[in-house]
């Protein structure tokens, strides 16, 4: 039996299933926020299918969760496949988790056909790539990278002024796993991460399986204009110094700039907090955040001193700036890694296409240590960070085969 022939589709569907309940919201998706306890209960459920598949368990010191198969040779540096279980506030159910549940029925399909590999295999599930909760994005994997500083990292706050180190160490108490000491990060052989495509392409195609080639650069800033409250009945509007009023004058003008004819460019205000929040009160506080990506490096660059222009030109009487939060450079995935893909799904027999990628994901920081790639399934009509986010059983199962197959070929190098 082969890997991609003992990969389960109706045992796959059904850990999506079990997951959803976890922070389900009644719509039919989830909301399960980094190291909330919705987010330690997702990862005890899959502590709990390893146990009873005897396999390892470890944490870092940034709560990233690895499931391990062992291979022939302890000493061989391992292959990794995953995502994340955390959610946006209104999100779906197969936006990261689809990754860590095809990379476990990896684990499981390599287990249920006897198969042995050289170097060990292991399924990860990366602590807070949404950013939802707290900033930056894919930063349990960016810390296993070394591209962000785990003492750093500790001391970020949610919109609630929680720390990120206090919320771990609930979460790690509420979810055990033997945690590794020492810094995050150790050496990989490959990655590779398996992931609902969040647009529309594979679905307009009618293919099966998206090959993964890149992904596009990203950068995310924080706005804030300080104005001064004031009464809402007795201020005129000369007199006033309106934080929002200067906010809305900056939004019209950056989404004027960033209008391309190409439509490439992807420019998104997606949090805005206004205070004190009293309907007769001048708002003495605005803040903004933008999320901006495109291929090209020197085109974000270009737009990022564009929107700091537009900041200070639009902004008075209030003071007001931005502050850039992550840059996220274009990310190339390995050829071998792609060809791999390529190969596998052409020789099961699945409809597939190139393309890069317009999110990010966990797979760009990985890719600094070692050969990396993607695959893609449909999702319907491209929807995603939606409640109503769907994809098929069949779909699911196809990209789970084509990465039991990868993923064997990588350990058995």
């Amino acid at each position: 039996m082969s890997g991609a022939d003992a990969v389960k589709e109706d045992r796959l569907w059904q850990r999506h299933a079990d997951m959803a309940k976890l922070g389900g919201t009644p719509r039919g998706g989830v909301n399960r926020q980094a190291l909330s306890p919705e987010d330690a209960a997702a990862r005890n459920q899959l502590a709990e299918w390893a146990q009873k598949r005897r396999f390892a368990t470890f944490a870092d010191r940034i709560g990233n969760l690895f499931v391990v198969r062992s291979g022939k040779d302890a000493g061989a540096l391992p292959v990794l496949s995953g995502s994340h279980m955390d959610s946006q506030p209104t999100g779906g159910r197969f936006d990261g988790m689809y990754g860590v549940l095809a990379a476990f029925e990896a684990l499981e399909a390599l287990e249920d056909a006897g198969i042995e590999t050289k170097r060990p295999v292991m399924a990860v599930a990366w602590t807070n790539e949404e950013g939802s909760r707290f900033q930056p994005g894919a930063m349990g994997s960016a810390v296993f990278a070394g591209v962000y500083n785990l003492d750093e990292m500790f001391c970020q706050k949610d919109w609630k002024g929680v720390l990120l180190k206090d919320a771990l160490a609930e979460t790690l108490t509420a979810a055990p796993a033997p945690v590794r000491d020492g810094a995050p990060g150790f050496p990989v052989d490959s990655y590779v991460e398996a992931h609902i495509e969040q647009g529309p392409r594979l679905e307009t195609e009618r293919k099966t399986i998206g090959v993964v080639t890149a992904i596009q650069g990203s950068r995310r800033y924080i706005v804030t204009i300080d104005g001064e409250e004031a009464h809402a009945g007795t201020t005129p509007r000369a007199a006033r110094k309106d934080a929002y009023a200067a906010a809305t004058r900056i939004a019209a003008a950056m989404y004027a700039a960033t209008t391309d004819p190409d439509d490439t460019l992807r420019f998104t205000i997606g949090r805005v907090e206004v205070s004190p929040g009293s309907p007769n009160t001048v708002p003495g506080k605005a803040v903004f955040t933008i999320d901006m990506r495109h291929p090209d490096n020197a085109v974000l660059a270009a737009h990022e001193a564009t929107l700091e222009a537009i900041v200070a030109a639009k902004a008075a009487p209030c003071p007001a700036r931005i502050e850039r939060v992550t840059n996220v450079p274009p990310t190339d995935f390995d050829p071998t890694v792609i060809g791999l893909v390529r190969d596998k799904a052409r020789s099961l027999g699945l409809s597939h296409m190139d393309m890069p990628s317009g999110a990010g994901h966990d797979a760009m920081h990985i890719a600094k240590l070692c050969p990396t790639g993607m695959i893609f399934v449909p999702c319907e009509r491209g929807i995603s960070h939606n409640e109503i986010e769907n994809a098929t059983p069949a779909d699911l199962a196809a990209g789970a085969k084509v990465l039991v197959e990868v993923l064997e070929a990588l350990a058995n190098r």
